[in-house]
């Protein structure tokens, strides 16, 4: 097998990546992958460095002076990268686990939460006026949030229905709710009852954040036709994802406008957003109507 086809195999499908990880990021955690590849290195291990070296990059943030920024902004961009690494490690050697999907997405709150933190601390005391600096880091914060979760649920309706698994996020939410309804009763393992806590309570949040699909009807839709249908808009909705947002906090920090950064998620984000709604209700109405028919 060629390189170029491995890279490919280590991938989600290519449509769901994001631009900066499809010929960025992934590239690079591809070579980390394959140079760990032999070792007895797991995915959850992977996914816990990118953790604290994320975390480290927050404490950068947060001692405020330029050479620290600098610091934190790249350390932040090596978390991506291990971030990127841990999925495509688990798909090549067909090693992933339940557990390491959701502490994946989990982990990258706790990052950006720790980034946040570390701004809001840092840079504050040079903003002016302290109020006015954290409003507009927790509206960056929250949009943030907002994009990512109605991005992630996109991206997995997209994946399931075009590979035809019949498998929808209701179904997720299900499985994993009988789980934790299990492991209530067992005094142990309670990180792992923790996450999936978390978890039930991100996929509810999820939902309530996107427009109203019907999941039941996936399985009736046509892979093809939704494919062809959904490719653009899902290419489109990937402009929000957190590593896009990732690479432009780090480029504003690099450049001492970090402010940029807030105005971009704020605005930016937020109408591009809305217009995706819009185009994309129009798309779920329209592949409705066809299965109604």
């Amino acid at each position: 097998m060629t390189a170029f086809l491995e890279y490919r195999r280590s991938l989600k499908l290519p449509e769901v990546e994001e631009i900066f990880d499809l010929y960025f990021y992934r590239p690079l955690a591809f070579a980390f992958v394959k140079a760990i590849y032999r070792t007895n290195i797991t995915p959850n291990q992977l996914t816990v460095v990118s953790m604290l070296i994320g975390m480290m990059g927050g404490v950068c943030f947060g001692l405020g002076h330029a050479a620290a920024v600098t610091v934190g902004a790249l350390l932040y961009g090596l978390s991506i990268v291990l971030d990127c690494s841990d999925g495509q490690l688990a798909r090549l050697k067909k090693n992933g686990t339940r557990l390491g999907r959701i502490l994946d997405g989990l982990i990258d709150y706790v990052v950006s939460l720790a980034v946040y933190l570390g701004i809001g601390i840092g840079l504050a005391p040079e903003s002016g006026d302290h109020r006015i600096w954290w409003l507009l880091l927790l509206a960056a914060g929250l949009s943030n949030l907002f994009h990512s979760a109605v991005l992630d649920y996109y991206r997995n309706r997209f994946t399931d229905c075009v590979q035809g698994t019949g498998h929808t996020e209701d179904d997720d939410f299900q499985s994993f709710q009988r789980e934790y309804e299990e492991l209530a009763a067992d005094k142990g393992k309670r990180p792992r009852k923790a996450a999936i806590w978390l978890y039930l309570r991100y996929l509810t949040l999820q939902k309530k954040l996107t427009v109203n699909w019907d999941d039941s009807k996936l399985p009736k839709v046509a892979g093809e036709d939704f494919y062809h249908r959904n490719k653009v808009a899902l290419r489109l909705w990937t402009f929000l994802g957190s590593t896009t947002q990732g690479t432009l906090l780090i480029i504003t920090s690099l450049l001492d406008r970090i402010d940029l950064y807030f105005w971009g998620m704020i605005v930016v984000g937020n109408l591009w957003a809305a217009v995706m709604f819009v185009v994309q209700t129009r798309i779920d109405h329209r592949l409705e109507q066809e299965v109604v028919s």
